[in-house]
């Protein structure tokens, strides 16, 4: 059975939400939707079953999505469950991925944007096409693949 379903966003728990928001605005032009967001109490509470929870955050519109595409939701808990940074092989969500032009000056714009190395850039065939790609970090050290695509 198919839930017609259709992709809505995407979650990230940032320790500065601002600053991570920021971040994704300036390398990959992202775009914030609506006003910043500030929730607390009973609902929030028993939604994510966290304790006390209060939260507050953007939705960042991706690009290449259009005016209705999917977003990129970035908040920050009062009292975040910190977890280290993941690696790739890590299992649950692995990273979050943009398809750039350029991958060498797009991984330089992430650093340049406060971001970190994390691998090195390669190309490899994929089917009948080649991708050049490359994981990085943002400032709060979240995986990022950078990938670009020719013939």
């Amino acid at each position: 059975m198919s839930l017609a379903a259709k992709f809505g966003h995407t979650n990230l728990i940032a320790a500065d939400w601002r600053r991570l928001a920021k971040f994704y605005e300036d390398v990959f032009g992202c775009v914030p939707t609506g006003t910043p967001r500030e929730l607390s109490g009973a609902a929030l509470e028993k939604g994510t079953g966290v304790e006390n929870a209060a939260l507050s955050g953007v939705h960042l519109r991706l690009p290449g999505g259009g005016d209705n595409g999917p977003t990129l939701e970035i908040f920050s808990y009062t009292l975040n469950d910190v977890l280290g940074p993941g690696m790739p092989n890590r299992t649950g969500f692995g990273h979050i991925a943009f398809v750039v032009p350029d991958v060498a000056a797009a991984k330089q714009a992430v650093l340049d944007a406060g971001g970190s190395e994390h691998g090195a850039i390669v190309t490899t065939l994929a089917g009948t096409r080649r991708v050049t790609w490359v994981y990085v970090r943002d400032p709060e050290g979240n995986l990022v693949e950078l990938q670009s695509w020719s013939e």
